[in-house]
């Protein structure tokens, strides 16, 4: 992780840690970068925040400044970004979205050209740029200034895309929808109607500051209610700029990003789709998880937490699923990253094909309790170094033995460590992260 760039692009509250300045500078460097022996074209889409127009609007600046020509998507769904990418030509995309984090944080992600997450090396670029006080980038003159076109069009392509790729109808299937007053409130419910569902929609209508407010999948429950009132069928839950989809089945049950992987894995293996009978997790999935597919005949692969390491190993060895604990799920075929509405199709293919309500699904699969505690710490890698801390880590993971595991971690996006303990029970599980805990704080880090 860079400076300003971190797992997930930059982000940061708006104009405090991410201010309109750095998005001109990123602009302007994106720009050159992408326009050096032709006239770069770059889309720009963004979620519902209030700071997203102010962002779109500097980046823009900096990039026509530059010599670019800027398409606006408007507000949509990050893989629509990466969809039209990859389906259009452009150089490269830029998505404004802080995905899961609350409205007064904000962030931009960059996408290249093969609808991938940009590569560190061109973000150490950037990075350097944003630093450096002398400009060095020569502003565009006269004809060369580049425009900027409205091009709401690549959303209802994506939309028809996602459609397309519906087996069956989904006529008669009551189907809930948390659209998390973020993006998804622009699409789901719209390939949701046009495929016959009988939909019901919460939270989609965002005002600028409710994004992410006690809706979407960050906040489970209302969905849970929600389906449990209406005696709905399914429900699907976004984050903030719709990469992550997890699911409520029809007892009002949360059906997480491991369950996901679990029945869309066992659903393509039956089919022949999936790629070395393989699935790649990454270090936070859970033990049931790992021990269900086992039983199957799936193997597993884990990476370091990030949709974006999971799509390198991916690509790297060829398999076909991946994803996170989270609701990123990916499916090589259709995406190169995690798209919450891609995986809620998938996920009603199953259920449809295979004639099963959710919940039988997932029934096979039994899962540990699990106990994540965010640390705000002064300095992470200090934190996660010191020596006593790591022996603690160490005392925690030979007593849990085969039965259970500990994992510390930094954060990519917050100045926190995260502490998981993974065991027979809650009890365990909460002793042990509050152990190393009470070492965090003996030692002046938090």
């Amino acid at each position: 992780m860079g400076k300003y760039f971190g797992t997930d692009g930059f982000r940061g509250e708006a104009n405090v840690d991410l201010t309109v300045n750095h998005a001109f500078k990123v602009g302007r460097f994106l720009g050159h970068y992408y326009g050096q022996d032709h006239k770069a074209r770059i889309v720009i889409g963004k979620d519902t925040r209030r700071s997203s127009y102010m962002f779109e609007y500097a980046l823009v600046a900096g990039l026509t400044a530059s010599g670019a020509d800027v398409y606006l998507l408007h507000v949509t769904s990050t893989p629509s970004v990466s969809y039209v990418v990859r389906s259009e030509g452009f150089d490269c995309g830029i998505m404004i979205s802080a995905s899961h984090n609350p409205y007064y944080d904000n962030g931009i992600k960059v996408i290249n050209g093969a609808g991938q997450k940009l590569e560190a090396e061109v973000e150490d670029l950037i990075e350097a740029y944003i630093d450096s006080e002398a400009d060095g980038i020569p502003l565009a003159t006269m004809e060369n200034i580049g425009k900027t076109t409205d091009f709401a069009m690549g959303r209802h392509r994506y939309i028809g895309y996602l459609i397309s790729l519906a087996t069956r109808s989904f006529k008669n299937i009551k189907v809930g929808l948390d659209c998390a007053n973020g993006s998804s409130s622009q699409i789901a419910k719209a390939v949701f109607d046009a495929l016959g569902a009988q939909t019901y929609v919460i939270s989609n209508e965002p005002d600028g500051i409710n994004i992410n407010t006690n809706c979407g999948s960050t906040h489970m429950e209302n969905l849970q209610e929600f389906v449990l009132d209406n005696g709905l069928d399914v429900g699907f839950a976004y984050d903030g700029d719709a990469d992550r989809c997890l699911a409520v089945d029809e007892k009002g049950n949360i059906i997480d990003g491991d369950l996901i992987l679990y029945l869309c894995g066992v659903y393509m293996s039956e089919r022949g789709e999936l790629n070395n009978s393989t699935i790649v997790t990454t270090i936070m999935s859970n033990l049931g998880l790992f021990k269900a597919l086992e039983k199957k005949g799936i193997a597993c692969e884990k990476t370091a937490v990030g949709d974006k390491y999971v799509y390198e190993n991916m690509v790297n060895n060829g398999h076909s699923l991946g994803g996170e604990q989270t609701g990123h799920t990916i499916f090589a075929k259709h995406a190169t990253t995690g798209d919450g509405v891609l995986t809620s199709l998938k996920i009603m293919e199953a259920m449809l094909e295979k004639k099963m309500p959710l919940s039988k699904l997932v029934e096979e699969v039994e899962l540990f309790p699990q106990l994540q505690i965010n640390v705000k710490v002064k300095n992470k890698k200090e934190a996660r170094a010191d020596e006593e801390v790591a022996a603690k880590i160490g005392q925690v993971a030979e007593i849990l033995g085969r039965d259970g595991r500990i994992i510390v971690r930094e954060s990519g996006t917050e100045p926190v460590l995260r502490v998981m303990v993974e065991a027979a029970t809650e009890e365990i599980c909460r002793k042990y992260v509050y152990e190393v805990i009470d070492v965090l704080k003996m030692k002046g880090h938090c």
